[in-house]
Order: structure tokens, then C-alpha cells, then sequence
């Protein structure tokens, strides 16, 4: 078979982002009320800004945008991250970025799968957050013990996936058939499932030690646990949530609302909570008869993206976030969330906030492209080809997470809005173990997209002064 009769990576990817959807859809039905929210609020923004609509036409971003999501998932062993890795390649999805969120006192560590070229992401930037349980950081040695030992004993993967997987390493892809095979068995892995594999008694001892663990370690396989679509105005998608009959978290994540958004800001509806049947008897669901409970760890999201930082944009980011934290902590009944934010946009007015000082400051990244305007001069110097039209530069949007913006999405749909500050405790080393490989490094890709842009610019420009 040659590669030309291969279903490309990114088919793949949009047929299961899609299927996903449908399945959250179904299991969710609030996932699509806010579907719907969203496509309101977008086409309203369009509506009030010709010069941002014409934007996303320009870049080919608006089908983009109304595929856009990013769903999130938790892994309970190495194994389970080590075949979710290669699950998600037939996709063209890689690991990108190590994420530490013990520094909210969260026991996990992330990377996101997400496709890295350009084109593959304006195709569809489907990405997953995958979290992988820390057990080392469970105080409770018994009760480590016990967790890992139901952990041994799940497969999450299908037989049919897994042969699928070793096709397509095998021969180097799936033809058309095998794709939409492995779309239906791959969704498996995230299906939900409402009996729990153990017994309530254990359930209740793991939630003790945190509400994640239990989530992790109880079910047949990692139920995805939100799905997120891409707003253009997040507060008026947080301001309508109400107005349909979703009740939104406290505060919005992130950076306070902005002309020239930056990073990510992400908010949330409350998590639900579902019914699921226990296993009788003592210990890990050794008993055949099933109890009724409840549980609580599926939610809805919406994130608006904007710019990449640099280096240097990113430590002033970090810097005045530290400083609001220090401020002012949002309390567990969100009381105080008018506090937060107040301070939060004073703080951060310390952040240029236009695209021309965010460039010319370096703390952005920028897509260059030459206009086409005639006559451009013989000159290498950007700033002065931007200035006199002949250039232009776009922001290049951020395709990643915030560790302490994703943690306080975590703990608010655990039950919890209030923010404390814990002592980092990261293990990259591990994570990459189990991994089975290295993930990327997020700044370098948006340095090689702003660079390649550059030289790709001036080098159209010279071609045309020559002709």
C-alpha cells in the first residue's frame, strides 16, 4: 500500500474531533447549549469588528474556529500515557509542553497532543490536555498501594484500537475504511461509563485523599471530562451562560479582557453530577452486587486564545499574576471574584496592550507577510517595511495551556473555586519516562513559525525588487 491511499493525519483528526463532539453532545446535553452560546457570541463579535473578521478570512481562520476544541483527559499509569502517545500520531497529534499542576496541589502532570504545522493547524487544531495521576504525591501509602493495584488491572484501549495503531506504525498510515475504524474504536477510550470498578467504600477513601484521585483510579477508562470550543469575546460567553441556564465559575482564568488578547483566558460551567452504580462488598469492588452514588468531574469549557509571548512576555505575564495571587485569592464560594478581577486588571495594566509595542518589545510572536503593495523599498529593516505598509504583522496565536489557569479550572469543577498558592513539585524527568518520548518545547515552535516568517517575507520582497 502506498502512503498516497493513506487517510491523512489531519482527516483523521477532524473525523474523531467530530465524533467526540457528538458523543460529549449526547452525554452532556448542557456541552450543547454552550455550543450554541458560543456561535452567538462569535458571530456577534464578527458583526462589531469588520478589521478582526477580515482577519480570520485573510488567515483562513473561520472554519477553523468553528471546528476548534480541545478536549481534556486523565491517564492513571505509564503504560496508559506510553499507548495514548502513540494513539494520538495516527491523528498528527504530538506532545507538546510538560505542565506541573502540583503547584495548585493538584497530584498531576500534563502535556497537550496537538498537531504543530502551520497548515495542519488551520486545518483542525483539535488538542487534548492529558494529565497523568501522581500517586508519589498521595501521603497514604496504603492507600498508593491499593490505587495502583486497581489501576493493574484496567485496559482502557480496545483490542481493535491497539491492532489499528500497530497498522498504521506498521505501514505508515490507515487507508479510508481502517480510519473511520479507528475513529469508532479510539472513541471507546473516552466513552463515559457509569459504573464505577470499585466499591463505594474504597471510592470514598481515594476521594479523601483528593477528589482527582478517585476520578482517575475508579472507572472502566478516562472518560473525557470536558470538551472546549473557541469564543472570540469570553465575557460576553460568560455573561450569557446564566441567561441559558448554565451557571458559570466565579472568575474567568487567565489574563484580565484586553484589546490585544494574550495567552489563553478559559471559564467553565460546574461540573455535574451523575449517577454511577458501585461494586458491593469491601475493598476493590470484590463483591457482585452494585450500590447507587454519585459523582462529580464532567464539565463544560470555553477558552478565547490570543497572542503567543516570548520568554520575556511570559515572565512579565507570570510575574503579574503572582502579584494578583498575592493580592487578593478567590474564596471557595466566589464572594470576592469582583475583588480578583479588579485587581487583576489594575495589576496587569502594566502589560502593553497594542500589537505594535507587544512586536517592537519582544514580547509577542508575530506571522509576517509581504502585502503586495508596489514599490517596496531595498531594505531589510521590518519595522520600517511594516510602517510604510509594504509588511504586515499578526499575532500568532497561542495554541497551549496555563499550568495555574488549567489547575483552577481543575479544582472549580472538583467543588472548589478557592485559589491558594502550593510549592511546585515537578518531575519532568518522569514524565518524558513514561512518555516514551520528549515533548516539544512550545517556545521554540512559535520562534521558528516568527522566524521562518521573516526570512520567507524579506526573501519575496528581494524576489520581486529583482523582477
Amino acid at each position: 500500500m502506498t502512503s498516497s491511499s493513506f487517510a491523512s493525519p489531519d482527516a483523521i483528526r477532524t473525523r474523531f474531533s467530530r465524533a467526540m463532539s457528538e458523543m460529549y453532545r449526547a452525554e452532556v446535553p448542557q456541552y450543547g447549549t454552550l455550543m450554541a452560546l458560543v456561535a452567538d457570541v462569535n458571530a456577534a463579535a464578527r458583526r462589531a469588528d469588520p478589521a478582526l473578521d477580515r482577519r480570520l478570512a485573510d488567515n483562513r481562520e473561520i472554519e477553523r474556529l468553528d471546528l476548534e476544541r480541545h478536549g481534556a483527559i486523565r491517564l492513571g499509569t505509564a503504560e496508559e500515557l506510553f499507548t495514548m502517545r502513540r494513539l494520538f500520531a495516527v491523528m498528527g497529534m504530538v506532545p507538546v509542553g510538560y505542565y506541573d499542576l502540583s503547584v495548585a496541589g493538584v497530584p498531576v502532570h500534563s502535556t497537550a497532543f496537538r498537531p504543530v504545522e502551520p497548515e495542519a493547524l488551520r486545518r483542525n487544531p483539535f488538542r487534548v490536555f492529558t494529565s497523568l495521576l501522581r500517586l508519589d504525591l498521595v501521603r497514604d501509602e496504603a492507600l498508593r498501594e491499593e490505587a495502583a493495584a486497581i489501576l493493574a488491572r484496567r485496559r482502557i484501549f480496545t483490542d481493535g484500537c491497539l491492532a489499528l495503531i500497530e497498522a498504521a506504525e506498521r505501514r505508515g498510515g490507515l487507508d479510508d475504511e481502517e480510519a473511520d475504524r479507528f475513529v469508532r474504536e479510539a472513541l471507546e477510550t473516552f466513552r463515559w461509563h457509569g459504573e464505577a470498578t470499585v466499591a463505594a467504600e474504597a471510592y470514598q477513601r481515594l476521594r479523601a485523599a483528593h477528589p482527582l484521585v478517585a476520578d482517575v483510579v475508579c472507572f472502566k477508562g478516562p472518560h473525557i471530562n470536558h470538551l472546549t470550543p473557541r469564543t472570540l469575546d469570553i465575557d460576553a460567553a460568560q455573561a450569557g451562560m446564566p441567561e441559558r441556564g448554565i451557571a458559570p465559575k466565579a472568575v474567568i482564568e487567565g489574563p484580565p479582557p484586553r484589546r490585544v488578547p494574550i495567552l489563553l483566558r478559559q471559564t467553565s460551567f460546574k461540573a455535574l453530577q451523575e449517577g454511577i452504580a458501585f461494586k458491593g462488598g469491601t475493598g476493590a469492588g470484590t463483591g457482585d452486587a452494585a450500590t447507587d452514588g454519585t459523582h462529580t468531574a464532567r464539565f463544560g469549557e470555553i477558552e478565547q486564545r490570543g497572542v503567543a509571548l516570548t520568554p520575556e512576555g511570559r515572565a512579565l505575564y507570570d510575574r503579574l499574576l503572582d502579584t494578583v495571587r498575592g493580592e487578593v485569592q478567590v474564596k471557595a464560594d466566589g464572594s470576592n471574584a469582583e475583588d480578583y478581577m479588579a485587581a487583576l486588571a489594575r495589576v496587569f495594566a502594566a502589560f502593553p496592550d497594542d500589537e505594535d509595542t507587544l512586536r517592537r518589545a519582544g514580547l509577542a510572536y508575530f506571522r509576517y507577510r509581504a502585502t503586495g503593495k508596489p514599490g517596496a523599498p531595498a531594505t531589510l529593516d521590518l519595522d520600517r517595511l511594516i510602517a510604510a505598509g509594504f509588511v504586515a504583522a499578526e499575532p500568532i496565536t497561542y495554541e497551549d495551556f496555563l499550568p495555574v489557569s488549567a489547575a483552577g479550572i481543575f479544582q472549580s469543577n472538583l467543588g472548589d473555586e478557592t485559589q491558594r498558592n502550593f510549592a511546585a513539585q515537578a518531575n519532568r524527568a518522569a514524565f518524558v519516562r513514561d512518555l516514551g518520548t520528549e515533548v516539544a518545547d512550545e517556545i521554540a515552535l512559535y520562534e521558528a513559525m516568527d522566524a521562518r516568517s521573516r526570512t520567507d517575507t524579506l526573501a519575496s520582497l528581494r524576489r520581486s525588487a529583482v523582477a
